[in-house]
């Protein structure tokens, strides 16, 4: 279990790893926790290489499942938390991104799509 601190939407996030399978590049988290509304939160995300702009890169895909707390509709949970994503591949890829450069590996791209 790791509690984050976060900034947005609320300040902690308690969460569980519920898989993480090396060869399938496949990890399962689940919020047990946190400041936030998110309730029976659970995602899966899978890692597979595509050639983005012809060059060698990851395609992330994540998919959840959330209740739809009270006084919301499906449609505004299912815009937080896909606010919540883009925000974590944006870091992700930032972080991807910067480590590859400072290794000579590639020049920078901006690929980032959802």
């Amino acid at each position: 279990i790791l509690t984050l601190k976060s900034g947005l939407p609320a300040t902690t996030s308690t969460e569980r790893l519920e898989l993480l399978d090396d060869d399938k590049h496949i990890l399962s988290i689940r919020i047990v926790g946190g400041d936030h509304r998110l309730r029976n939160y659970s995602s899966i995300i899978s890692l597979h290489s595509e050639i983005i702009e012809g060059r060698p890169g990851t395609l992330v895909v994540e998919s959840f499942i959330v209740d739809v707390p009270e006084g919301n509709t499906k449609e505004e949970t299912c815009f937080f938390v896909h606010s919540l994503i883009n925000c974590n591949l944006k870091s992700l890829a930032d972080v991807c991104e910067r480590m590859a450069v400072m290794q000579d590996a590639v020049e920078p791209i901006h690929p980032y799509q959802v």
